[in-house]
C-alpha cells in the first residue's frame, strides 16, 4: 500500500507519536517512547491502541485519509521493570551526564572503578562515566594508585533515581499534545 503525505512542507517523520501504557503513562522516559508515524498507524489499524491526540496533519491512501497520531495509549498494560535496566545511558542518567573524576560533560566512556583486568565486573556498583581523558588517564589501575575516586560511589539506581536526573534533561522536542503526560512540561514553562 502506498500512502502519501499530505503536506509537502512537514515530513511526517517530523511527527512522532507519545506512546502510553494504558494508564496514560509514557513506557518509558529514557529514551521517550516514541513511535514513527507509520508504526504508530500500524498499531491503529491493528486495535492495540487507542488515539489520545492527533497532529493537524494527515496521510491518505487510495482507500483511506487518517489524521497523524500524536498521542496514543495502548490498550494492553504493559507491567513497567522494577528495576531500570543496567545500560550506558542509563549508567550516564545516573551520573548526571557528567565525568565522576573531573566533572566534564564531553566525550564520556564508562569506567570499571576496579578495572576488568583486576576483577571487577560490569555492574551498577563498579562502573561509573568518565570523559575518554580520564578513563585514559585512569587505565587499568585501582581509584587509590590512580589518585582519582569518583565523585560519588557508583551504585544501582532505582527508577524513581533515573526519573529524578531525567527531569534535569528534557528531550530537544516535546509536542505540545505530550505535556499533559510528561512532568517536563513544569521545566519548560517561564
Amino acid at each position: 500500500m502506498t500512502v502519501h503525505f499530505r503536506q509537502s512542507n512537514v515530513s511526517p517523520q517530523a511527527c512522532p507519536a507519545l506512546v502510553l501504557n494504558a494508564d496514560y503513562r509514557p513506557l518509558s522516559y529514557y529514551p521517550l517512547s516514541l513511535w514513527g508515524w507509520q508504526d504508530a498507524i500500524k498499531a491503529v489499524f491493528l486495535d492495540r491502541v487507542n488515539i489520545v491526540s492527533e497532529y493537524d496533519k494527515t496521510v491518505k491512501s487510495p482507500s483511506f485519509e487518517i489524521r497523524l497520531p500524536s498521542v496514543v495509549s495502548l490498550k494492553a498494560y504493559v507491567k513497567p521493570a522494577r528495576q531500570p535496566a543496567f545500560t550506558r545511558f542509563n549508567v550516564f542518567l545516573r551520573d548526571r551526564f557528567t565525568c565522576q573524576y573531573c566533572g566534564q560533560r564531553d566525550d564520556l566512556t564508562f569506567d570499571h572503578v576496579i578495572p576488568r583486568s583486576k576483577g571487577g565486573a560490569t555492574t551498577w556498583e563498579n562502573v561509573v562515566a568518565a570523559c575518554s581523558a580520564c578513563n585514559l588517564r585512569k587505565g587499568d589501575r585501582l581509584p587509590h594508585e590512580a589518585h582519582m575516586l569518583p565523585a560519588q560511589p557508583p551504585f544501582q539506581p532505582s527508577v524513581a533515581d533515573l526519573h529524578r536526573n531525567g527531569r534535569l534533561f528534557p528531550p530537544n522536542y516535546l509536542h505540545e499534545s505530550w505535556l499533559d503526560y510528561l512532568y517536563w512540561d513544569s521545566v519548560l514553562e517561564p
